[in-house]
């Protein structure tokens, strides 16, 4: 090998080092906003810098919708799924898509927040509670509260034939059996309005339009935060609760990376980024954001995402004929 013919190897290896050439790619399908998602593929990537990460990022539904229409045609473009709730998940266990994988930083988790099975894991908590706007006169405290004569048409909520927070909120209420379906029963001779999604309540009661509304609490308490005149309650009862899961795809064509994408969110840090990100941990041994009370004040209602998804058009119609029939 003449000399000349070295230097242009060893000047390729330079330009191209092997950790680059060794580098595995993942391909993550994801409902987070862009925001979090660059966030979370950033320490991903930093904590893994063999591994790069592609992402595809849409709201659920849409996102649900690309992806469906791939696996019938045969092709598995994702390695992993991060979206928003584990209902969607449960479709997708129940059709065969998912693979089986049990971190070990499940045990780190209630039993509630992950399939036992390992399909899917809750990386956060982003609960539905009731937001109040400050010159409101009552200061309800539950959700029973929101039933009585003093908040009659004085509550906005969203509606579950739209938003799917507040579907999960619905099977989780009804399921309790000091609330049920005669609770939502209450709520509508009571007048309350459920329309559009969480971004309409919190306009509506941040403007006074309405002085009371159900949401999902990070938009109320980043926006109280930020100087606006409300405030969210997390009722005494409980609160529901969407844990936006992680799974790895069957057909996943790097499942070593999947796997340790998966075991990065359930881990401390993962957990700690969730927490920079405004939202609440799923891991019970990290902190909580700042405008949230201690975790042990926050009561999570039992929810069965498996129930959920087999009810949910029969939980759909029948809230549809009490709000508009």
């Amino acid at each position: 090998m003449t000399v000349k013919k070295t230097l242009l190897i060893c000047a390729a290896a330079l330009a191209f080092p092997l950790s680059a050439q060794a580098q595995e790619t993942l391909t993550l399908y994801t409902s987070q906003p862009n925001k979090d998602a660059q966030m979370t593929v950033d320490a991903f990537e930093a904590a893994n810098p063999d591994i790069k990460v592609e992402w595809v990022r849409d709201g659920t539904t849409k996102l649900m919708t690309k992806l469906r229409a791939e696996l019938s045609s045969g092709v598995v473009k994702p390695d992993v799924l991060l979206i928003a709730d584990s209902v969607t998940m449960e479709s997708m266990v129940s059709d065969g898509y998912l693979e089986s994988y049990l971190s070990p930083n499940r045990t780190k988790y209630e039993d509630s927040l992950y399939s036992d099975k390992g399909y899917y894991y809750g990386t956060k908590l982003i609960t539905t509670g009731i937001v109040r706007h400050q010159k409101a006169l009552q200061q309800p405290t539950d959700w029973s509260d929101l039933v009585k004569s003093e908040y009659k048409n004085q509550v906005a909520m969203p509606s579950p034939l739209y938003s799917g927070a507040a579907l999960i909120h619905l099977a989780t209420l009804t399921d309790d059996k000091s609330l049920g379906w005669n609770y939502y029963e209450q709520l509508h001779a009571n007048q309350m309005k459920a329309q559009g999604g969480n971004g309409g309540v919190l306009k509506a009661v941040a403007s006074g339009t309405k002085p009371y509304g159900v949401i999902v609490d990070f938009l109320a308490i980043r926006e109280a935060a930020k100087g606006s005149p409300i405030e969210f309650i997390f009722p005494k009862t409980g609160v529901s609760m969407v844990t936006e899961p992680v799974a790895i795809m069957k057909g996943a064509k790097n499942k070593v990376a999947a796997k340790r994408f998966v075991d990065f969110l359930l881990s401390k840090d993962g957990q700690q980024l969730v927490l920079e990100q405004g939202y609440l941990p799923a891991r019970g041994d990290i902190g909580v954001p700042a405008g949230f009370p201690k975790r042990d004040a926050i009561r999570l209602m039992p929810f069965d995402a498996a129930k959920t998804l087999e009810n949910n058009e029969v939980n759909k119609a029948r809230f549809s004929k009490i709000f508009e029939g």
